[in-house]
């Protein structure tokens, strides 16, 4: 291709076209992608039916979703004067118009909040964001950049069966550019992921299917170079489900891990179904492991210092000492007794001379302390086995983790589990627990909405569950973020999480309000649109997140009646219970920069800063008092905001002692300064609304 290229650009005559067109395709060829090559730059954008038309928005016709986008040059009385592509001016009924945002272009976002729940004291609040994810995902550079510890999406499976929009349009198995499309979708919004992870320890979770996960993990691959990264199978429908293949069972969810991330250990083996630990384990939940090196390799010749013999007591159940390590050749003439008692050398199921684990002085320190004793005897090759355990297992012992009984016949230390045991989770799972249509999915959801079918295809609670719980199982008061929330089975998730070890732990989830091509067809047939309080009453933010995680709250059915049933598995209690947690519900909107710079839009931008402040206590909601008059500065629980920065002795002095964030409201940089270098060391200071302005205006391009 590449050749035909540039005999093309041969035949162009004027050499000062030919060499600008030269240059375009070398700029072209530079950027070129190699591994996973895709149309990453395919136009998306978002429709706002709320957000207002004015003057520099862009706008498309309501009624015709695939009318090119126009600017607003000007509104007057219920009247838009609109410049299309091509130049044309026009006017038209701002009724019949609906803005577009179209990625790449700076947004300025604000939050509203639609109601809250109090359950949880002084706990940060989970918060429930109804927003285009995208755009949700830029407003989170502003209060979340590098602080998030765990990703968990599960994101559109790109099916063919209508089941995501790309550019206000459903994407079908006949489109050309589907998979294109889908890269390109899923690329903008996980480059944006990327700024929030924590670089030096955070966890990347997104499951998917067979349609796209080859493409998927090439992506990740891209994105996160540094990541790393596996692949989990999980059986979530054990009976099957073909389409005129092989009947299919599983899903897939790809772990990647950043800087000192590793999985936390579960205390369930995921692939056999079943508490963890093994026969090594018993019922202590010690493991003992095997002295015996095994493995092809590991004969004498490889370590001949780990090749001695183990001196026992006359009956061969007691470890006396060690002796040297076996020199010579013939391994079958090798001493098998000193001072009339039994030796045990290393001997392989082959009969060969292998070696131990441990050295001998090493050998010997465990024996002393009970941490290695004789198990058994092997007569049929004339030896004993070993066990000994290791440094890890002897530090818990230390630690407190395992509590010491005495000393069994043989020597060896008896301990009983202060905790159940644990085990590294593996990369098979098949679980009763994850079946999609069971006890933690679609009955689960139907139970708590008190209606059928409302959502299709629920993850299980317990399947993300044990996911979020790989990855924050250890971080109590981890904030966990979904940007694709579906029935908000995530925060659910994590709520279970925090009552089984006290965590404190926070879910941001982001879901837009779309509806569902059948209701959108019959919403339409009825004469609503988008934007129309019956259009929207039944989104997925109002009408299926908002109410399934309201419900595992209060443990209230939306009609008020208890949930009937039990969480199952790790934590058993009934539904009804609820948790001991807050929520807030907001939703995103767009903001005039112009507004914002001048102060006009402060209660669109409070939400934020108690985002960015950890989410937690009380807001700043107001610029003025009671009484209508500007305020010097206002504080919550756990930051303030300094609007008249001469003012900050007495800001300084009202500041709760839990306050670790302050706004300072000035467009002076040296006021800034003065004041950031006057307030106590151990705050962080934030700049309004330089600091708000400038983190939107550099998310253009961003993503592209």
């Amino acid at each position: 291709m590449a050749d035909e290229l540039d005999v093309l650009l041969e035949k162009v005559a004027d050499p000062g076209l030919r060499a600008e067109l030269r240059a375009a395709v070398d700029k072209v060829r530079a950027k070129r992608s190699f591994g996973l090559v895709f149309e990453s730059h395919l136009p998306e954008r978002v429709r706002l039916p709320e957000h207002p038309v004015r003057r520099g928005t862009k706008v498309v016709r309501r009624a015709d979703k695939n009318s090119g986008p126009m600017k607003v040059e000007g509104v007057r009385r219920g009247q838009a004067t609109v410049v299309t592509d091509d130049g044309i001016l026009d006017t038209m009924g701002v009724d019949d118009l609906v803005v577009v945002a179209e990625f790449g272009e700076p947004v300025y976002p604000g939050l509203t909040s639609v109601g809250s729940i109090q359950r949880g004291g002084n706990k940060p609040a989970h918060v429930v964001i109804n927003a285009e994810n995208h755009h949700a995902l830029e407003m989170l550079q502003f209060s979340h950049a590098g602080k998030v510890d765990c990703i968990y999406i599960d994101p559109p499976y790109n099916t063919g069966a209508r089941d995501w929009k790309y550019d206000n349009d459903y994407v079908d198995g006949e489109d050309a550019y589907r998979h294109s499309k889908w890269l390109a979708f899923m690329e903008r919004r996980l480059l944006l992921a990327k700024q929030l992870l924590n670089p030096d320890d955070s966890v990347l979770i997104v499951t998917i299917d067979e349609k796209e996960y080859l493409r998927l993990g090439l992506l990740l691959e891209q994105t996160f170079p540094s990541a790393r990264g596996q692949m989990v199978s999980i059986v979530i429908n054990p009976s099957g489900a073909s389409s005129g293949g092989l009947s299919r069972v599983d899903e897939y969810a790809f772990f990647c891990f950043f800087g000192a991330a590793q999985p936390s250990l579960l205390a369930v083996d995921l692939l056999d179904d079943r508490p963890a630990g093994d026969a090594k384990a018993g019922k202590a939940n010690v493991r003992w492991e095997w002295l015996l090196r095994g493995g092809g390799s590991w004969y004498r010749q490889a370590r001949p210092n780990l090749c001695y013999p183990v001196i026992l007591d006359d009956l061969g159940e007691r470890i006396i000492d060690v002796g040297p390590p076996f020199e010579g050749e013939d391994e079958e003439n090798r001493p098998r007794h000193s001072n009339g008692r039994p030796l045990a050398w290393p001997v392989r199921s082959d009969g060969r001379l292998g070696i131990w684990r441990v050295d001998g002085a090493r050998l010997r320190e465990l024996a002393a302390t009970g941490y290695a004793y004789v198990s058994e005897s092997s007569a049929d090759r004339g030896t004993w086995t070993i066990r000994y355990l290791l440094a890890g297992t002897i530090a818990s012992i230390e630690a407190g983790d395992f509590r010491l009984t005495g000393r069994g016949p043989r020597g060896q230390v008896l301990v009983e589990g202060t905790r159940p045991a644990t085990a590294v989770p593996k990369t098979v799972w098949k679980s009763t627990r994850h079946v999609a249509g069971g006890g933690g999915g679609t009955q689960m959801l139907t139970s708590m909405l008190g209606e059928r079918n409302r959502f299709t295809y629920p993850k299980s609670l317990y399947a993300v569950e044990d996911a979020v719980s790989i990855a924050t199982a250890d971080k109590p008061d981890a904030v966990i973020l979904d940007f694709f929330a579906g029935s908000g089975t995530t925060a659910h998730a994590v709520m279970r999480l925090n009552r089984q070890d006290g965590g404190r732990r926070q879910a941001i989830m982001v879901t837009n309000n779309e509806v569902s091509a059948e209701e959108a067809k019959a919403l339409t047939g009825r004469g609503f649109r988008d934007g129309d309080p019956e259009w929207e009453a039944l989104g997925i933010f109002e009408h299926i997140t908002r109410p399934r995680i309201t419900a595992a709250v209060t443990g209230l059915t939306p009609d008020g009646a208890p949930i009937t049933g039990d969480y199952k598995f790790t934590d058993e209690f009934p539904m009804a219970d609820g948790f001991e947690e807050n929520v807030e519900f907001v939703k995103l909107t767009y903001l005039d920069p112009v507004d914002v710079e001048l102060d006009r839009a402060f209660a669109a931008v409070a939400p934020m800063l108690w985002l960015r402040a950890g989410g937690q206590g009380s807001t700043v909601a107001e610029r003025t008092d009671a009484g209508g008059d500007l305020l010097p500065f206002a504080v919550a629980d756990r930051y303030g905001v300094l609007f008249d920065p001469d003012r900050w002795r007495d800001f300084v002095a009202a500041l709760p002692a839990d306050a670790r964030t302050v706004f300072v409201v000035t467009d002076s940089a040296a006021v800034f300064a003065g004041v950031a270098e006057s307030l106590p060391a151990d705050l962080a200071v934030v700049r309004l609304y330089e600091n708000y302005l400038t983190t939107f205006a550099i998310n253009q391009g961003r993503a592209s």
